[in-house]
């Protein structure tokens, strides 16, 4: 089989390894389409992110959906032939954390195309990935795969909008409007919030968010754009900051009204400077948010039913044999929300 294999920062090649075999519950899923996500971004371009760093050459990509052709001995949730999104989180399910119920906290997680671990957990942009029967989620022949392929994200997203307070009726701000704020959004909508705006600094985000019906979009690269929402102490109840920006988490205490909540999706620097008396003053709740547990399969339910459409937020698609021009192309926020790679 053919894989994708970054070997150091801008260095994309194409290797042939054997195509794995399934074992006792374990699964083969022929891969059809992969989503290029913000960390196969710092990657690409850094070699990482944070305090993290490849170690070694490592296949990228997690979001991932194509068709089992083989399943191993014992396997009964699923068949040759079943279109699949993969869930690439893999909790040892031993560990404190498993045991509590919060297996995406795992002491020993397995999560694919991530340097956390050394050696390096290859992740699936590659012809052929094997994993257990539990991480191959059925997605039905409604949709296409590259909608499938948008579960992983939406899973985040949808455990983010867990992480704050019921929405229903409330007036909602989803800040940074990339592939998680877009899904963030779409996930807030369908739990129920009454109004939901949006800002950015790139005008083409900023079109997407009109486009998925937002009360009222802000392009934060404009001094004072969001003056007329700090008003009263603040006009939004819940605040979802998906940038990461230092700027964005100071925009959202100004505009929470007090007693609301702000769920930082987001990865923040570790050190950075905030003026937080509001945090106090208005009682503000914080809450941070890290990827999902069984959120995975309500993604996948709801995309294949479309009760969550993610059709407007995919930008294009490349043979992975041109992962470099997708690279480019993603890395246009104008143009580009979710770019996908195409491997069959």
């Amino acid at each position: 089989m053919k894989a994708l294999v970054l070997q150091e920062p801008h260095r994309l090649t194409i290797e042939d390894r054997p195509v794995p075999e399934p074992g006792p519950g374990e699964v083969r899923v022929r891969i059809h389409r992969g989503g290029i996500c913000g960390s196969d971004m710092h990657y690409f371009h850094h070699g990482g992110f944070g305090v993290v760093r490849m170690k070694a050459p490592m296949v990228l990509g997690h979001e991932l959906a194509g068709v089992v052709d083989a399943v191993g001995p014992g396997v009964g949730a699923v068949a040759n032939g079943d279109r699949v999104a993969v869930n690439p989180s893999l909790a040892c399910g031993q560990c404190a954390y498993c045991r509590a119920g919060a297996p995406r906290q795992c002491s020993d997680m397995r999560f694919m195309g991530s340097a956390m671990r050394n050696p390096h957990v290859d992740g699936g942009f590659r012809e052929y990935v094997v994993v257990t029967e539990q991480q191959a989620v059925p997605v039905g022949d409604a949709i296409g795969l590259d909608e499938a392929a948008v579960c992983e994200p939406l899973a985040v997203c949808l455990h983010a909008v867990s992480q704050g307070p019921d929405l229903a009726g409330k007036r909602v701000l989803v800040t940074g409007f990339g592939p998680i704020g877009a899904l963030t959004f779409l996930a807030a909508r369908h739990a129920g919030a009454a109004a939901l705006c949006a800002t950015d600094v790139a005008a083409g985000p900023l079109a997407l968010a009109t486009q998925l019906g937002a009360a009222a979009s802000y392009d934060v690269s404009v001094p004072g754009a969001l003056a007329e929402e700090e008003r009263d102490r603040g006009q939004f109840d819940v605040v979802f900051e998906c940038s990461g920006h230092p700027s964005a988490v100071q925009a959202a205490l100004a505009v929470t009204r007090p007693g609301g909540s702000i769920v930082q999706v987001g990865i923040l620097p570790d050190q950075m400077n905030l003026p937080f008396n509001p945090l106090v003053t208005k009682e503000i709740a914080y809450r941070g948010t890290f990827r999902f547990d069984r959120e995975f399969n309500q993604a996948a339910a709801l995309i294949s039913s479309r009760a969550i459409d993610v059709r407007p937020i995919i930008s294009g698609a490349f043979p992975f044999t041109e992962a470099d021009a997708a690279f480019a192309f993603a890395q246009d926020r104008q143009r580009a929300i979710k770019v996908m790679l195409e491997f069959a």
